[in-house]
């Protein structure tokens, strides 16, 4: 979970006719029901006789948003706005969609228009904090979440946000205390089945058994799982608990540990502790990084099969670099994150290489437009599992990636990996350098400006 995103709100209606207001109070509240085909109906009747109602256009605007269709959202939100729909809420959801559209200066804009006219609003300092985020402005960004706290103490979103700034910053002793908080975001997944279990606060628990929950991505599961130890140290017996697909990486991870992938299978336990949570538990500091390195290693019955396998569909020398361009769409920063195969074609000019893709999910039906002068051989139809993926990583010379599982999987394994970031990087990969603490193997390559890859692959092409 890399950021809450934020939400946008609609009041109910104002200066609108009957009956208009009252089929306008409907659709609102078709609107905060997620009905919003039945409410796109309604307004479509208000903007039918009144095409210039504000307040009808800036919920089409919303509803458009919702659907992911940004463009259309912001340009409807937009006449919204020249017809008099310029109150707090309407600035603080214009920032929004602004933000995902990357106009980050007019998001910037909108917000703080939004926080001096309603003093009363935690949410749009909260949005003013997601800009300046991804803007790259980090002592705004934690200034606007200290802001909408001081407003709203209880504010996940805010906590949650103002967390990512001070981890990104280096500042982890007081960013993991506010990184807490990022299971209390409304809409967030539960980490776990209602239980009346004390969350483990790290204190020895010589006799009593600890489960500890692969939470958030594959990723995390990999970068925090190094902690587990660190666990093991202070609890008899510990249960980690995990997707099916981590298993065969768990039982590495955590020697001596029971893995379950059910919840059924869960034996009582006395506390219990996401694995994300371990870092703030341990007190952990940019200068303990990276603690435990190598700790994931590539079964070699995989490694001899996947060395075949690639010497019989590869040529003979030269470097073979494996490859990943896209994460997992659902992933709230996607948009920012991932990229198309055909943006990596440019590599394929560098002398002497051939691409291996290891990319899984729909992303991996790109290969099929392949039209880099490089060989590239798709693996999605034959890697079925991160045993798979651990051992073709140890038979290539180099991960391109852009920041997904693989990268912390090579990095686990202690394999060169060179990662691709967005302008405003996830909080792991912290500002201005272009190593990375937690893995020793891994070189990074950043955005000069926002959403431009062309720059990040060009760099890519001179390092190689």
């Amino acid at each position: 979970m890399s950021g809450a995103q934020t939400i946008l709100t609609q009041q109910g209606p104002t200066n609108v006719s009957m009956p208009a207001s009252e089929v306008y109070a409907i659709a609102t509240e078709y609107v905060d029901a997620g009905r919003l085909d039945a409410a796109d109906r309604l307004l479509g009747h208000i903007l039918g006789s009144a095409p210039r109602q504000a307040e009808a256009l800036h919920l089409r605007g919303l509803i458009a948003f919702r659907r992911g269709r940004l463009q259309e959202a912001g340009e409807l939100m937009e006449q919204a706005m020249r017809f008099g729909a310029v109150k707090a809420l309407h600035l603080r959801n214009m920032s929004e969609v602004y933000r995902q559209l990357a106009r980050l200066d007019e998001a910037a804009l909108a917000a703080s228009r939004a926080v001096a006219m309603d003093p009363t609003d935690a949410l749009a300092p909260f949005n003013l904090a997601m800009v300046e985020y991804d803007r790259l402005q980090m002592d705004k960004s934690i200034a606007a979440s200290r802001m909408a706290l001081a407003r709203k103490a209880d504010l996940p979103e805010a906590h949650m946000k103002l967390g990512q700034a001070l981890l990104v910053t280096g500042d982890l002793a007081t960013g993991w205390e506010h990184y807490e908080w990022r299971y209390k975001i409304p809409g967030a997944a539960p980490l776990m089945p209602a239980t009346d279990r004390k969350q483990w606060d790290g204190s020895p628990m010589p006799e009593d058994r600890l489960l500890l929950i692969g939470d958030q991505g594959y990723g995390d599961v990999i970068m925090f799982g190094r902690y587990v130890r660190w666990a093991q140290e202070r609890c008899a017996k510990i249960t980690l608990a995990c997707s099916p697909e981590m298993r065969g990486l768990a039982e590495q991870i955590a020697p001596g540990a029971e893995i379950v992938t059910r919840w059924d299978d869960c034996p009582p336990y006395a506390a219990f502790c996401p694995l994300s949570g371990l870092p703030r538990l341990a007190g952990i500091r940019v200068p303990d990084l990276p603690g435990l390195t190598n700790y994931v290693t590539a079964d070699p019955a995989k490694v001899a099969l996947w060395k075949a396998r690639l010497d019989d569909a590869l040529p003979a020398g030269g470097r073979r670099i494996a490859i990943a361009w896209s994460g997992r769409p659902t992933h709230n920063n996607d948009r920012n994150r991932s990229i198309t195969l055909s943006q990596l074609a440019p590599l394929a000019a560098v002398p002497g290489v051939s691409f291996v893709s290891i990319q899984k999910g729909p992303a991996a039906a790109q290969c099929e437009g392949w039209t880099g002068e490089a060989p590239l051989l798709n693996l999605d139809a034959t890697i079925e599992s991160f045993e798979d993926s651990a051992a073709i990583l140890s038979n290539v010379d180099l991960l391109v990636s852009v920041d997904t599982s693989m990268v912390h999987l090579a990095g686990s394994l202690g394999r060169p990996a060179w990662v691709m970031l967005p302008y405003a990087p996830d909080w792991r990969w912290l500002l201005d350098r272009d190593d990375s603490p937690w893995y020793p193997s891994v070189r990074l390559f950043r955005q000069p400006r926002p959403r431009d890859w062309n720059s990040v692959i060009a760099n890519v092409i001179a390092a190689l």
